[in-house]
C-alpha cells in the first residue's frame, strides 16, 4: 500500500472520521464520511462499499487504530491515520 500522504494527495482513498457525528460537525477533513466507531459493525456494506483504501481519523488516533483493528480483521483495506487535524493538514498542503 502507498503511504497516506501520498494517497490523500492523490484523492486515491476515503477518509472515515470515527468520531461522534457533534464532534465531526465541529470541523473535518473535506469529503470525508462519518461513521462513528459505535456503528461500524451495522455499517459494514457501506463501509465495504467506499473507495478504498480508508485513512481512518478521529480526535487523537485512539479510536481510529481501533477501528483500523476491526475492520483489517474482516478484510477491509485500511489506514489508521490518526488525528483528522494531521489528515487535513495533509490534504490541504
Amino acid at each position: 500500500m502507498k503511504n497516506i500522504e501520498q494517497m490523500l494527495k492523490e484523492g486515491q482513498c476515503t477518509v472515515v472520521d470515527v468520531r461522534t457525528p457533534a464532534e465531526f460537525m465541529g470541523g473535518s477533513v473535506a469529503n470525508s464520511v462519518n461513521i462513528p466507531l459505535q456503528e461500524l459493525s451495522m455499517r459494514l456494506d457501506e463501509i465495504k462499499d467506499l473507495k478504498g483504501p480508508l485513512v481512518l481519523c478521529c480526535a487523537s488516533g485512539n479510536r481510529s487504530g481501533m477501528a483500523t483493528q476491526i475492520l483489517s480483521q474482516i478484510g477491509v483495506e485500511c489506514v489508521n491515520g490518526g488525528s483528522w487535524l494531521d489528515v487535513n493538514y495533509v490534504v490541504n498542503n
